[in-house]
């Protein structure tokens, strides 16, 4: 199923073993061409600071290093706490475990670092959240220390010497954890606390990933260049429905199985090539789910119907394989698929010489794109209040995108993953604020007098509901309030400081007729908001 190379012989072996679930599209070689266009790539890419400098990624290490001696130093004074035989405490092991960005090696200047420790079973979870935090809390190097133990995946977070950390805990069933632990052995998993399992994934993917990528230079280059420019296209983000960096990871993997001896300025290229012509829902899988008897819930249209309504799937390599874009909605797809095809043909340009790659770098203007939009303000007396509340509000705006997908009269609603500071209403009132702006395009009507849509419903449900949810948490505070109004092109300059905007020339100012800026506190069932007048498309 393979054709041998000529090259030396390990690669012949390589591709015995051909990556992923079909076989590869094209085995060619790179050209000179190719490797002149990968060096103008990494140029491209230097500027945009997605290259940490060899004394940052030491202090990195350095700081790891630190981490897991004291994971190492507390798991032994625990293990003699509970009297465990000397035998056993001199080899208890213990370690720390990176994933994420930092671990797959594309991590941007300043990121931060995902972690995991492992423990052996005579170390509980609260051990981790008890003895553990304190021991972090005596280092003086360690800052802003917190523990979310009740999160999905619960974690303690900080930042240490500069850099911030979040790390996770897992408990194995093992009674010493040795150095060269291969956490992607299924079999780690049994009779583990669901915690723990879920606390493993991160590390566990990434791990597979890195190991179902023909080369990992390629693989890591290729990476960099499409998560910058997800980001400076706004779509780089899975809380709103767009990808976040693992799906994005699995991507660039999918192609590099596909043209497993090209090098990074060709896999920029095919990236664009396989993704714009890609026929989702069909799922994007680096290896074949394996059956694992673990019975943990893995993505199965075949047996989960709900699996069947996911739109964009790319699936998790590692037991259980979760998708990891379950957050997809028709309008972010359909972004993202417009945005591949329009990276494809700059690609072309690219290759063709007609363009330079900083041309793939451009961030299209945002607020120039559509002509209407909606404004979501949030707002709190407190700094921390707003954080909490921004949090909450931001989990919850895919309802609002969802609500104004099935509006009859809307086509696509492509939220800003980048929020902003909001001006403040009232200057003399402590209050913090802020905003996001989602693009609407309105579907072309028949008859092209003026078109009324309400919007008033879709929003009054979402922000009903996020009240509901802050309610229900016991988060929600006095005075904390979510506002949404709908504005046109023109009216933006009002809501957004300048330097967001680069506008072009001045505008006669606009005021935003009162009944489009109530707001939706409300709960009066007479309180009727007035529709809002929209021109059509």
């Amino acid at each position: 199923r393979s054709h041998p190379v000529t090259t030396q012989g390990s690669q012949t072996q390589q591709l015995q073993k051909h990556y992923g679930i079909t076989s590869p599209i094209s085995l060619a070689a790179p050209k000179e061409f190719d490797c002149m266009l990968t060096q103008k790539l990494i140029e491209t890419l230097k500027p945009y600071g997605v290259f940490e400098e060899e004394e940052e990624l030491q202090r990195r290490i350095l700081i790891l290093g630190k981490l897991n001696n004291l994971v190492k130093e507390w798991i032994r004074e625990i293990s003699e706490s509970k009297n465990l035989p000397q035998s056993v405490i001199e080899n208890v092991g213990g370690k720390i475990f990176t994933f994420g960005s930092y671990r797959l090696g594309v991590h941007t200047k300043g990121a931060d670092i995902d972690a995991l420790c492992v423990a052996p079973r005579h170390v509980e979870r609260s051990d981790f959240f008890t003895s553990f935090y304190e021991k972090l809390k005596q280092q003086e190097e360690v800052k802003d220390l917190r523990a979310v133990e009740e999160a999905f995946v619960p974690v303690i977070k900080l930042c240490f010497d500069g850099i911030e950390i979040d790390i996770l805990f897992a408990r194995l069933a093992l009674q010493t954890i040795p150095e060269d632990l291969d956490l992607r052995d299924d079999s780690l998993l049994k009779n583990l606390d669901i915690r723990c399992i879920r606390s493993l994934n991160g590390c566990r993917v990434t791990d597979e990933i890195l190991h179902l990528v023909p080369n990992i230079d390629n693989f890591r280059l290729t990476l960099r260049a499409i998560k910058l420019w997800a980001k400076r296209h706004n779509i780089y983000s899975n809380i709103l429905g767009f990808l976040g960096g693992v799906s994005w990871a699995m991507l660039v993997a999918r192609t590099c199985q596909l043209y497993p001896n090209a090098i990074a300025s060709t896999l920029v290229h095919k990236f664009f090539l396989v993704f714009s012509k890609w026929e989702w829902p069909n799922p994007v899988l680096l290896k074949q789910p394996e059956e694992c008897n673990l019975n943990l819930p893995v993505w199965d249209p075949r047996v989960n119907p709900s699996d069947r309504y996911h739109l964009m799937p790319i699936i998790t390599p590692a037991y259980p394989q979760q998708n990891s874009t379950y957050n997809v909605s028709v309008s972010t797809r359909m972004v993202m698929v417009e945005e591949f095809k329009q990276g494809l043909a700059i690609t072309d340009e690219i290759l063709l010489s007609k363009a330079e790659w900083s041309k793939l770098f451009e961030a299209p203007n945002f607020f120039q794109k559509y002509k209407h939009y909606i404004v979501l303000l949030a707002s709190a007396p407190t700094e921390k209040q707003r954080l909490e509340w921004v949090g909450l509000v931001e989990s919850k705006i895919r309802i609002l995108v969802g609500n104004l997908e099935k509006n009859e009269f809307i086509t696509l609603a492509h939220v800003n993953p980048q929020s902003f500071p909001a001006p403040k209403e009232n200057p003399d009132k402590e209050e913090y604020r802020t905003m996001w702006v989602i693009g609407l395009v309105f579907k072309k009507t028949e008859n092209s007098e003026n078109l009324s849509v309400d919007l008033t419903y879709d929003i009054q449900s979402f922000t009903d509901t996020v009240y509901r949810q802050a309610i229900n948490s016991k988060m929600f505070e006095m005075d904390m309030k979510i506002a949404a109004r709908h504005v046109k092109r023109k009216q933006l300059h009002q809501l957004l400081p300048n330097h967001v905007l680069q506008k072009k020339k001045k505008e006669a100012p606009v005021t935003i007729p009162i009944e489009q800026s109530v707001k939706f506190s409300c709960k009066s069932p007479k309180c009727k908001i007035a529709s809002y007048q929209i021109e059509p498309e």
